[in-house]
């Protein structure tokens, strides 16, 4: 499982130690780079995404050497030559980086994360720069769908044991609770970052005991303040509510503990927990929630809302811990500048898709937000040497496609988003406490005007160059090197 002091350098793809191997030998390694880590599209049509994975990606770096195994099983490929070893045996991470925090909401075509250094150093780290961020990034974006939906209702998140492998497992776990939900059903994701873990009984439990009944009674015995029985292994509204109920009587009641909940996980989960709502009040037990579990989506979640559903809380699995309607998060990492004679210059990869053609030089990324109402209005990505934006005076912005279109903005403060994380190799970022990333994602969501917010046909969030890029790169559009 990847943490802390856990090496990961020779997670990368076979190309990146080609090219750096080459580049050693024709003399460039020490060559100055800069490359974006950006997205193109947001998962599942959504208005924004969120950005995960930081204090994972920070660990990576901070461990980055080779072993003598790395280096044996490079020499027994037979076409690294031996100085390119010793120049790995010796390698010191040594580039700048920086990033936008965590639960900050992203969008395409503006730097996530920006890496500046050596050209095999910085080349290294692509891999597990996009594995890391668009995994995590992923799932807290999906998380915070489901949580939207829920209109308040918490969001338990349960789907380990449908994660791809036991880091999707941990990590996803992790980043939806960035995302919004208040706990996880994986224990070793509240032991390492403090994500509070849940859980009662499965059906498996009901089954061992000679009746159902019996299976309740011992556990509100066992555990009596924390008593959520699962109430659907038989039949929810014949057996199952009536035995949760003559168990809180007989077993809680006499104690002076009123029962935490029961849970459906199974049938027309709206009409049962109608039914099972009238059933809890009428025995006196109003305060008794209702959880509803069972392949649930922001979707389904939002349709058992609308139907009147009685349900007080959601556990969400492989939906969720998957993004399973849309998964992949499609971050890409590119070459956006080179030193050349001494000068950092941009550098562009041109495409016939436009979508493709990326945007040039060391750049940063502002976020303008309006003051009367502190709502996010636009993003704009500056070259990094621009001066900040100078919000005295009206801002004007255009549509990097669609030039003719302008938008001036007034009474708005102009917040960088990216933030110093490396220093020649040096970390120079304190990672906050992971509740305090989950606060500051949802503070940050806050800024969202509501039709950004839509699940349907979301307003596009607007993400401007500014004039001096868009200029460079019309420049070097016009400037093709073939």
């Amino acid at each position: 499982m990847q943490g802390k002091n856990c090496n990961l350098t020779m997670l990368t793809d076979f190309y990146e130690l080609t090219m750096a191997g080459g580049y050693l030998k024709e003399g460039m390694g020490d060559r100055e780079v800069v490359f974006d880590m950006f997205f193109r599209e947001i998962p599942d049509g959504g208005g924004f995404a969120i950005a995960a994975g930081l204090e994972q990606l920070i660990d990576y770096m901070s461990n980055l050497h080779f072993d003598e195994r790395d280096l044996e099983y490079l020499r027994s490929k037979g076409i690294f030559s031996e100085d390119f070893l010793a120049y790995l045996r010796d390698f010191k991470f040594c580039c700048d980086v920086w990033s936008v925090p965590e639960g900050t909401p992203i969008f395409p075509g503006e730097p996530i994360v920006v890496v500046r250094g050596p050209v095999i150093q910085a080349q290294l780290v692509e891999t597990m720069t996009l594995l890391t961020i668009n995994h995590q990034s992923l799932i807290a974006t999906k998380a915070n769908r489901v949580c939207r939906a829920a209109e308040g209702r918490p969001i338990m998140e349960f789907g380990s044991r449908r994660a791809q492998n036991s880091d999707a497992a941990i990590l996803g776990a992790r980043a939806a609770y960035i995302g919004g939900c208040v706990a996880t059903a994986c224990t070793l994701t509240d032991r390492d970052f403090g994500v509070p873990a849940i859980g009662t009984m499965a059906h498996s439990w009901v089954q061992v005991f000679d009746s159902e009944y019996e299976a309740f009674k011992k556990y509100a015995e066992t555990y009596p303040h924390a008593c959520t029985l699962l109430v659907d292994t038989y039949n929810v509204l014949k057996s199952g509510v009536p035995n949760a109920i003559r168990v809180f009587d007989e077993v809680l009641k006499p104690m002076g503990i009123r029962p935490q909940g029961v849970r459906i996980d199974s049938g027309d989960i709206a009409y049962l927990s109608k039914r099972a709502r009238e059933m809890l009040d009428a025995a006196g037990y109003p305060d008794c929630k209702i959880v509803a579990s069972n392949s649930l989506d922001e979707y389904l979640i939002r349709d058992l809302i609308l139907q009147g559903a009685k349900l007080d809380s959601f556990g969400v699995g492989e939906n969720l811990i998957t993004a399973k309607s849309d998964p992949v998060f499609g971050g890409v990492y590119k070459l956006a500048a080179v030193e050349r004679d001494g000068v950092l210059a941009p550098a562009i990869k041109i495409s016939e898709t436009v979508g493709k053609i990326t945007t040039p030089g060391f750049k940063t990324v502002y976020r303008f937000f309006e003051n009367a109402s502190g709502k996010a209005m636009a993003d704009l990505v500056t070259l990094y040497d621009e001066p900040a934006p100078d919000t005295t005076k009206p801002c004007v912005i255009f549509d990097p496609l669609s030039v003719w279109k302008k938008k001036e903005l007034t009474g708005v403060t102009a917040k960088r988003l990216l933030v110093p994380v490396f220093e020649k190799g040096k970390c120079v970022y304190e990672c906050p406490k992971l509740s305090d990333v989950k606060k500051y994602c949802t503070e940050q969501i806050g800024t969202l005007w509501d039709e950004v917010l839509r699940f349907e046909n979301p307003h596009k969030y607007y993400v401007d160059l500014s004039e001096k890029l868009w200029n460079t790169k019309n420049e070097l559009l016009h400037q093709q090197r073939w």
